[in-house]
């Protein structure tokens, strides 16, 4: 059996776990580990069975927590070499593990697979983390996607899917003129049409779970992202990443 589910999700934090067969990852580290230990309190998680966390890229919300939970759990944080230069100090493990574009092994029939992703970072990545027969894909922190991304995602069994901005309360919000083009460019964040098109033109016939990610608290809502996602909501078990605490936890 798989257990999924979203730890921390948003510009505050990120933080998604994959379990199987009692051996579990962690994509990201972006919240400290007392907020860490506290939602996998919550969500029945016993942290002792977590092995190894991957680092998409360097920024804050992805990587703050690394450093200490290495040393609590005593486990390896998966960077590469130019992710973890660019990662502040305070957040470095001492002892870390470097990737590259191959596939990682990690236990008997649990696979890591990086895969190159556009967004402003030194070198950032997303993964699918082959699981049994199953695949689950993170999708976040990309500002488009390009035909490799999406074969991955057409293969995937459920994924963590970024929506991190409606374009119209992008465009009328506060952000200063810079950033909102950073958001909406080729190395910034997915749009809610942007990840719609991309769940409907590259759904493989074996998704199941979505789990909407990163979503933007100041150019989002809930309501928007539902009302955009109404016609492909019944095929799946789908959800939005909540941005405060822990998401619902799936059994694939």
């Amino acid at each position: 059996m798989i257990r999924i589910c979203s730890i921390a999700s948003g510009s505050n934090g990120n933080c998604y776990y994959i379990e199987y067969c009692g051996v579990a990852v962690l994509v990201d580290c972006g919240i400290f580990y007392k907020r860490l230990l506290e939602r996998a309190t919550r969500l029945g998680i016993d942290l002792s069975i977590v092995k190894y966390v991957f680092i998409s890229h360097e920024h804050s919300d992805h990587v703050r927590g690394a450093r200490v939970v290495s040393k609590k759990l005593n486990v390896p944080i998966y960077f590469t070499q130019k992710t973890f230069e660019a990662t502040a100090q305070k957040s470095r493990p001492e002892n870390p593990v470097f990737f590259d574009e191959m596939p990682i092994d990690v236990a008997d029939g649990f696979r890591v697979v990086p895969i190159k992703k556009s967004h402003n970072a030194a070198d950032p990545y997303s993964f699918v983390v082959e699981v049994g027969d199953k695949s689950v894909g993170v999708f976040t922190d990309i500002g488009t996607a390009d035909r490799k991304l999406m074969d991955s995602f057409s293969k995937c069994d459920a994924v963590f899917l970024e929506s991190n901005y409606d374009e119209t309360m992008l465009k009328n919000g506060k952000y200063p003129d810079y950033l909102k083009l950073h958001i909406a460019g080729d190395t910034g964040h997915l749009s809610n049409n942007q990840a719609f098109m991309l769940l409907s033109c590259c759904a493989g016939q074996n998704l199941t779970h979505v789990i909407i990610s990163h979503v933007s608290q100041d150019n989002n809502t809930h309501d928007i992202i539902n009302e955009k996602f109404k016609d492909l909501i019944p095929n799946y078990q789908f959800s939005i990443a909540p941005r405060y605490s822990e998401g619902i936890m799936y059994e694939l």
